[in-house]
């Protein structure tokens, strides 16, 4: 019997701006009518606002949302995750099966997909797909990705028959390979190194996606262009054939005002990064927002519990109680972001509320520092055996108004004799200085994925290690049972135990006052009454294939 039948699992200036956006025959400015009554129209290049330029298009590096928001709409996946139900469905593999112990998955495809540059999406180009991103490879500088674990090998059985085999366990490995990390891509692309896949090569990433890569401005604006023979969409959307849209004009727009004020004026159809301030401006006859869930791990802090001034865990637990999330919340955001009350949210498969550890108490934290043995020195900050307790936070440039939230995270300690500083600095120096905990003490970040695995995902010692936990200098574990734990969550067979899994990671994080979550983030976009059917992908991704321009 088929998994599906089975089961399913929940799972510059703005004149700068407008320049780089093409001429578009999207039409005039006069709102449209509702989806609902409206007849979707062919044609027009819709322009899209991004806040960063997109560094990788190798799928299982995708995770940075300027990446995530190009190969999500020029690549295909076995399986599709419905983004309201986060149940997987069909889409190029039309059924699936997985064994009772989840070491051995069956995929039947479909035969008539084609990449954009004319080549057949075959069994054996999608067994060399998941080899690739199941095992990585260290000589092309290209890594496992982590929504893929126990990965063993991929089998041809036939011309539309695929069997893939792992060492343990892999039950989050069907909704792996939904997600943009597994984005299917033709063999020559395959073939690419490292760098074959940054900017200036965006042209040669070819998928079987309902959009390709028809240009590119390095760090400026990359455009897309519907393919015109794209017939294999996810049998569940009400829409099939070809896109609608003509194509799309990605163009960067790191200034927020620039952002706004360019939809704003009619002069790009959407934004993403509409941060919390300017959502007002959407209120406005003829413009909307767009607030979808990212179903992950919360924005939030990790402590860097092996660095010696957090490795008290009182010093930790002080820190999260001096914290007033609340405020933070009130001060900084709207209703568009929850205030947390876990690792996940309320919506990611597995959460569970650890509240009750992230209650602000001013003066319990007072008394942990004064129990840690940090005493208030004359200049007001705390200090023990002649150092500080001065820590830095990173500024998570992708994370929505990180600055202000450490700023006011900073006047909030202060007050109980804890310096906090800012490193600031670009994208490169953000990355380079977030392995080194001499650097960054508290790690600022957040990570979506519709599945149990993202908790993994995030603290895990060799996927993305917030904690660091594994010091990247001598490659020794701080917490070995840590890591215990987030593996049992990638191991166990059912559901039920995965569930569980979760539970017991999050209940330790929360009592080792490894991390403090602020809010639940979404990923916020704003329209103007001309787009119709813009819709996200389940952690928040753009999905242009339905999407259509009135006018």
């Amino acid at each position: 019997m088929s998994r599906f039948t089975r089961t399913a699992l929940a799972g510059a200036s703005a004149l700068a701006v407008a320049a780089l956006i093409t001429a578009c025959s999207s039409g005039g400015t006069a709102p449209a009518a509702s989806d609902a009554a409206a007849e979707p129209q062919q044609g027009g290049t819709l322009s899209y606002l991004e806040p960063q330029a997109w560094s990788t298009l190798y799928p299982p590096s995708a995770g940075f949302y300027p990446n995530g928001g190009l190969v999500n709409n020029i690549t295909d996946r076995l399986l599709y995750q419905n983004p309201e139900t986060l149940e997987l469905e069909p889409w190029i593999a039309t059924d699936y099966t997985v064994n009772d112990d989840a070491t051995q998955y069956s995929f039947d495809l479909r035969t008539d997909v084609t990449y954009s540059d004319g080549t057949k999406l075959t069994a054996a180009n999608v067994v060399k797909n998941i080899d690739l991103y199941g095992k990585g490879d260290k000589d092309r500088a290209l890594p496992v990705s982590e929504a893929i674990n126990n990965y063993d090998h991929g089998e041809v059985v036939d011309d539309d028959t695929v069997v893939f085999h792992f060492t343990a366990p892999s039950p989050g490995f069907a909704q792996a390979v939904s997600t943009i990390n597994s984005g299917l891509l033709s063999d020559a692309t395959l073939d690419r190194a490292s760098e074959g896949y940054g900017p200036g090569n965006a042209k040669d990433i070819i998928g079987s996606g309902p959009f390709v890569v028809s240009a590119e401005e390095i760090g400026t604006k990359t455009s897309v262009t519907a393919r015109k023979d794209y017939d294999w969409a996810p049998p569940s959307l009400a829409h099939q054939g070809a896109a609608y849209l003509d194509g799309i004009d990605y163009v960067v727009a790191a200034e927020d005002s620039v952002r706004v004020g360019t939809v704003v004026a009619g002069q790009a159809d959407i934004a993403r990064g509409i941060e919390a301030p300017d959502e007002a401006q959407f209120s406005a006859s003829g413009l909307s927002l767009h607030a979808a869930a990212t179903n992950g791990v919360n924005n939030g802090l990790s402590f860097r519990f092996r660095e010696p001034r957090l490795e008290d865990v009182r010093v930790r637990q002080a820190l999260i109680a001096g914290i007033d999330r609340q405020q933070i919340v009130d001060t900084l955001f709207t209703k568009n972001y929850p205030l947390a009350t876990g690792a996940l949210a309320t919506t990611a498969l597995g959460y569970v509320d650890t509240s009750e550890y992230y209650a602000y108490d001013p003066d319990k934290a007072e008394k942990l520092l004064d129990e840690a043995g940090w005493k208030r020195g004359s200049d007001g900050v705390r200090e023990k055996d002649g150092e500080k307790l001065s820590l830095t936070f990173n500024e998570a440039l992708p994370q929505p108004r990180s600055k202000e939230v450490v700023t006011l995270i900073q006047e909030q300690l202060g007050k109980l004799g804890v310096e906090v500083s800012l490193f600031a600095g670009d994208m490169a120096a953000q990355t380079k200085a977030s392995t080194d905990q001499s650097t960054i003490q508290v790690y600022h970040s957040m990570v979506g994925r519709a599945d149990f695995d993202v908790l993994k995902s995030q603290y895990f010692s060799k996927n993305r290690n917030t904690l660091l936990n594994l010091n990247p200098a001598d490659q020794s574990v701080g917490d070995p049972e840590l890591d215990a734990l987030l593996l049992a969550i990638a191991s166990e067979a059912t559901t039920p135990e995965r569930q569980a899994a979760s539970e017991a990671a999050q209940r330790y994080l929360a009592d080792k006052a490894y991390i403090l979550p602020i809010f639940e983030e979404p990923q916020v976009f704003g329209l103007t009454a001309k787009v119709h059917g813009f819709a996200t992908e389940s952690v928040g991704r753009p999905s242009f294939y339905a999407t259509w321009l009135a006018g």
